[in-house]
């Protein structure tokens, strides 16, 4: 009988309930025939391979990371609840060591739901990865986390998630955003003033395959992993870069996606986009969950699989290596970089306008942050949305200094009435959720 080297936890979840439309690409049979592939390959008769079931996550699990609009019951449903309660379950099953690794195999995704929330952006109403993270963070203290973002979109949510936070290493390779949704996601978006170099984009031009994917992980990724030292390493696992996606333009496969998944190693592996419904889910499914339990993937080959006609040209080459060099070196500047953009300031600020494209939402935003030195620092953010709705959302980072969370305190309790409809504070040092109408 085969037996898996690393015992590989999975938990399913279709959400047969929950779907933008019928015929939408986000929709229940992205998770169906990969289920169906699994039992056919008898994956679960393997010994260390086994299925777990999907908790639900609480209001409070969403709450440290979101601030909904007006509240999480209007922004999530409860396939959102389940779908983050399947990562969520995952996470547990590994930390009690229940698991050495884990693929949380649920949908709706999350990847591109920001801090705050008025809607649905890229499919996503709340960020799964994020809601998991904290969780354990609040429940088994862990600390420091590496998340890995492989969806041929860039992660957007999580990297507005965790902008400020410099505990979280957050890396996305995707697609180039000047050719794809969500047009972001470039070498200068590199974090902010209290997290500079926390966050690394690596955009790849159309039609990379295998040989680009793999020197990002191994020539890019890996080292800055290494000199991380995460607790966790968390792999945004999307599909999408599949050469035969319907929504995207680039040219990996089963074997490649195996083969990244050899190279990162990730401790959880949570499902985003992809959809190739039946030409790659389930190749690329089984492909990872056998990485993941260390066993032979060599089989796993698409029926249509031609590594010749995929292969990718010497430009793209050249280009991503040039792009390696540049993250590389701007990674090792990041201390430099930081002690200019904070000289002698004690707050920043930012404006930015963000489109809600599921549900024709768009918000305007201000940000504050102030700049400390002793954790990620306070953050205030003042938010409305075509809709009418206007919020003041203030965050108290995890490990707050005495004056950050002084200066949150005081942001929220002279929330003014006659601007905000609602104010809302994250107290994360105490993980407590509060919410007014100044």
């Amino acid at each position: 009988m085969l037996q898996a080297a690393h015992k590989t936890g999975l938990v399913f979840f279709p959400a047969f309930d929950w779907a933008i439309s019928p015929t939408h690409p986000e929709r229940e049979e992205r998770l169906l025939y990969t289920q169906d592939q699994v039992f056919e390959e008898g994956l679960f008769d393997i010994e260390g391979i086994t299925e777990l079931k999907p908790d639900m996550v609480r209001a409070q699990d969403i709450q440290r990371v979101h601030f909904c609009v007006p509240d999480v019951w209007e922004v999530a449903t409860e396939s959102h609840f389940i779908s983050a309660g399947g990562a969520k379950t995952v996470g547990m099953a590994v930390m009690e060591k229940r698991i050495e690794r884990g693929f949380a195999l649920v949908r709706p995704p999350g990847h591109h739901a920001m801090r705050v929330v008025h809607g649905a952006r890229g499919f996503c109403n709340i960020n799964i990865e994020a809601v998991m993270i904290e969780f354990l963070r609040a429940a088994y203290g862990v600390d420091r986390v590496a998340i890995v973002d492989t969806d041929c979109h860039h992660g957007d949510g999580t990297q507005d998630i965790y902008w400020h936070d410099p505990d979280t290493l957050f890396i996305s390779m995707h697609q180039d955003g000047r050719t794809l949704y969500p047009g972001s996601g470039f070498m200068n978006e590199f974090g902010g003033p209290n997290a500079v170099g926390t966050t690394l984009n690596i955009p790849l031009p159309p039609n990379t395959s295998e040989e680009g994917f793999l020197y990002a992980a191994e020539k890019i990724v890996m080292p800055i992993l290494e000199e991380f030292k995460p607790d966790l390493i968390i792999n945004s696992a999307g599909q999408d870069n599949h050469y035969s996606d319907p929504i995207t333009n680039m040219n990996f496969s089963a074997q490649g996606y195996a083969e990244l998944t050899s190279i990162l190693k990730p401790d959880i592996a949570v499902l985003e986009g992809g959809y190739a419904i039946e030409g790659a889910l389930p190749y690329v499914n089984v492909g990872i969950i056998m990485a993941m339990a260390g066993l032979d993937y060599s089989g796993v080959v698409e029926p249509d699989y031609d590594p010749a006609r995929i292969r990718q040209s010497k430009d793209v080459t050249r280009y991503i290596e040039k792009t390696g060099e540049k993250i590389l070196l701007a990674w090792s500047r990041r201390d430099e970089v930081r002690d200019h953009l904070c000289d002698g300031k004690d707050v920043m600020e930012r404006d930015r306008s963000i489109f809600y494209d599921t549900d024709g939402i768009t918000e305007r935003q201000r940000e504050t942050i102030r700049i400390c030195s002793d954790c990620g620092g306070a953050l205030r953010i003042d938010s409305s949305s075509d809709r009418g709705d206007r919020i003041l959302a203030v965050h108290v980072p995890r490990k707050a200094c005495d004056a950050c969370r002084d200066q949150g305190r005081h942001w929220y309790e002279t929330a003014d009435g006659a601007r905000f409809g609602y104010a809302y504070m994250q107290n994360r040092p105490e993980d407590k959720y509060l919410s007014k109408k100044p």
